[in-house]
């Protein structure tokens, strides 16, 4: 990978280290959803007020995930491996698809209605899912060209 790939890699993952520490949506944090409600859905007839007081392990819940991500992007900034980052973000987009999906599944017209949960006090998702989404650029940029053996410093592309 180029030097700069390198860079902002880390960057990013630190970036999304700090989100997941942030507000999700409105009051509901990554260390209130817990891998059961994801795996079985939210209980029907709540809101999202009272999953973001529920408190449970923080090493079953979706917090402990979304930093494996960010340790992940974090070890393919420093060893320089582009399928260990492709593994890292492809995880991270997963773990916030089935984020959406279920928060969809229960309070679709509530985020509908009051849209304001979603634009205000999120920036731990803003975080998270901004950097996650910077690494997937940041992957996509081509490789750094090899000069060949004997090619004096400076004749690479000449």
């Amino acid at each position: 990978m180029r030097t700069f790939v390198h860079l902002l890699l880390f960057v990013c993952a630190i970036v999304m280290a700090v989100g997941v520490f942030g507000p999700l949506i409105g009051t509901v944090d990554a260390r209130n959803v817990q891998f059961s409600d994801l795996r079985n859905g939210f209980a029907s007839g709540g809101s999202l007020d009272q999953i973001g007081s529920q408190s449970g392990s923080f090493f079953s819940s979706l917090a402990i995930a979304l930093l494996a991500v960010a340790a992940v992007v974090l070890i393919a900034a420093l060893t320089g491996s582009r399928l260990i980052g492709w593994i890292g973000v492809l995880a991270g987009l997963a773990g916030l698809g089935i984020l959406t999906w279920r928060l969809n599944q229960n309070f679709d017209h509530q985020l509908r209605d009051d849209y304001q949960d979603l634009l205000t006090g999120s920036w731990g998702l803003y975080l998270f899912g901004g950097a996650l989404l910077l690494s997937l650029l940041l992957l996509l940029t081509p490789r750094e060209r090899r000069a060949p053996i004997g090619t004096p410093p400076g004749r690479v592309g000449v």
